[in-house]
């Protein structure tokens, strides 16, 4: 057994008297990675902006320590850094704070005047940090006290910035594809380069090369020669990368947002695994009639790989225990980039997503095309496929059940709810609802909710298999089946690594319009073609994959 985000002793596991259960896919170690710099212990530190914690990294044992704890002070941390006295600073992005944790562990809160902070770092006892929005600033903080001191403003969404050779801070304009630099003293701003794919991060190496990371599918990395101009491109095969540090031998060390992970990066684009990649949740989860598993992973749809061949495929795998270490056991294959995706369905060789930003999205994996069916809803979590085609959809934020057509009318089927998560139909095509605020898992009648069963432990993602509903109780992590027939119940599997781990608990805000947020919690739940049901383990960014024993 090995390490998890869920738990480090590596001793939780799935139980059941009833069926086998098995890993599709690796514990995923860090809940998302974005962030990265090394402190003065020589140490990786990773900020994980979707756990709202912050990691230690030693790239030599890969030991992973948490050092900012997920139910502190700080909410979101996207980008941090280290000042000349051993400080770590910390963008906290959602709620527009900058944060200082002192060597001996305590917290200041440095500034909260700026909006959505996230490039952050030091020049020595000095504190520089820009905002990652339209129209956003560049500035000085001061952790002694006083107000920001503003460099200059008009950034089209800043990030990752550093100081260069030259003595000019140097950060990307993410919308205009661009990198620029000014002193730290304030001046005119100057463009560096311009028409650099998706510039997500500025850094230098130790020789003062300029590397510019790009945010794409690809995994781009650009050196920029100043004196110059000239350019190399390398594509590194990591998606979404994030941030990137270089070590005393100037190795270059890199994350990603979208799956998380350490790896190092030669200068010719080769990888080493660090910390494996995996699933950020996974949330949503759905099966298509071949056996694949695609997941919602706020940051992209994704599915689990095929060992040792980088496809996606439903095929259960059990990784060993030293498997981590080797960074060899089956990881997740990402199809597309998508922010905020939370639920998804297959249907007809498509697939229908619900998103944060309150979209339902059908999308084609084939042709890789996005249908928008319905914008501004509040919260949409469940979706399902009705009998004529319509994609039904819980609501969650409005309490309500929607319908939408084929032509994207949307039409109310039921309201009142308390909080509906999840929605499926049985093989009669009566529509199910769980309400994880509720207990309960509800049956629609005639715009009716009729109680199908209650006391549940916060009940959310939902299935149906022949004359039986299934729900993963959060509260209890565990899976309950329930006789449609009689209303009788039982627990299949208890232990599940689903929600927050063990002794941790937390009030997520709300979300902040326009504002990046951390996905709400749901362990979604699917059943495949073969009958296994399929558990979205989200605490532990792995998919479980549960079965009846052979014979």
């Amino acid at each position: 057994m090995y390490p998890s985000r869920f738990d480090d002793t590596g001793r939780t596991r799935t139980t059941s008297d009833r069926l086998e259960v098995r890993r599709l896919t690796r514990a995923n170690r860090l809940w998302g990675s974005n962030g990265v710099t090394f402190g003065p212990d020589g140490r990786l530190y990773v900020a994980q902006f979707l756990a709202g914690q912050i990691s230690a990294v030693d790239p030599v044992s890969r030991d992973i320590e948490v050092v900012v704890p997920l139910d502190g002070p700080v909410e979101a941390p996207d980008d941090l850094a280290f000042g000349a006295d051993g400080s770590m600073y910390i963008a906290d992005l959602t709620p527009g704070r900058v944060w200082r944790r002192g060597p001996g562990g305590e917290y200041t809160l440095v500034s909260d005047q700026v909006s959505v902070p996230n490039g952050i770092t030091c020049v020595g006892d000095r504190l520089f940090v820009n905002e990652m929005k339209m129209n956003g600033r560049l500035m000085e903080l001061f952790p002694g006290g006083g107000d920001p001191a503003v460099l200059t403003d008009g950034l089209a969404l800043g990030n990752a910035m550093q100081l260069g050779p030259d003595g000019c801070l140097y950060y990307p304009q993410m919308m205009r594809n661009e990198v620029w630099r000014i002193p730290p003293d304030g001046g005119v701003p100057e463009l560096v380069a311009e028409e650099v794919d998706d510039p997500v991060a500025v850094r230098f190496d130790r020789g003062g090369a300029l590397v510019v990371l790009s945010r794409g599918m690809a995994g781009l990395v650009t050196r920029i020669d100043l004196a110059t101009g000239a350019r190399s491109v390398v594509a590194t095969g990591i998606v979404g990368l994030d941030n990137a540090a270089f070590d005393h031998e100037n190795r270059m060390f890199v994350s990603s947002f979208a799956s998380g992970g350490i790896a190092e990066v030669d200068t010719d684009g080769r990888t080493r695994v660090v910390v494996p990649q995996g699933f950020d949740g996974p949330f949503g989860i759905t099966v298509d009639l071949g056996g694949t598993v695609y997941a919602a992973d706020h940051f992209s749809l994704a599915s689990p790989a095929v060992p040792g061949s980088g496809t996606a495929s439903g095929a259960a795998v059990d990784p060993g225990p030293g498997a981590v270490e080797d960074g060899h056991e089956p990881g997740v294959v990402t199809h597309e980039l998508m922010y905020a995706v939370h639920n998804v369905t297959a249907d007809d060789g498509l697939l229908h997503l619900t998103s944060q930003l309150g979209d339902v999205r059908t999308y084609d994996p084939v042709h890789r095309t996005t249908r928008v069916r319905a914008t501004g809803l509040d919260q949409p979590t469940g979706i399902a496929v009705a009998p004529d085609g319509s994609l039904v959809v819980a609501e969650t934020g409005a309490g309500r059940v929607l319908r939408i057509d084929d032509a994207d009318t949307v039409s109310v089927l039921a309201e009142g709810l308390d909080h509906p998560l999840d929605v499926a139909f049985d093989g009669q095509w009566r529509c199910y609802v769980s309400d994880d605020r509720r207990g309960a898992v509800l049956r629609l009648e005639d715009g009716e909710a009729v109680v199908v069963a209650d006391g549940l432990g916060a009940p959310q993602g939902l299935a149906v298999r022949g004359d039986e509903l299934f729900t993963v109780e959060v509260e209890h992590r565990r899976l309950r089946a329930i006789s449609l027939a009689t209303g009788a119940s039982r627990i299949d599997a208890e232990q599940l690594a689903v929600g927050l781990p063990p002794g941790i608990t937390r009030t997520e805000p709300e979300p902040i319009p326009g504002v990046p947020g951390r996905p709400r919690q749901f362990a979604g739940l699917a059943v495949a073609p073969d009958g296994a049901l399929l558990v979205s383990a989200n605490g532990e960014g792995s998919v479980l994959r549960l079965t009846a024993p052979a014979g």
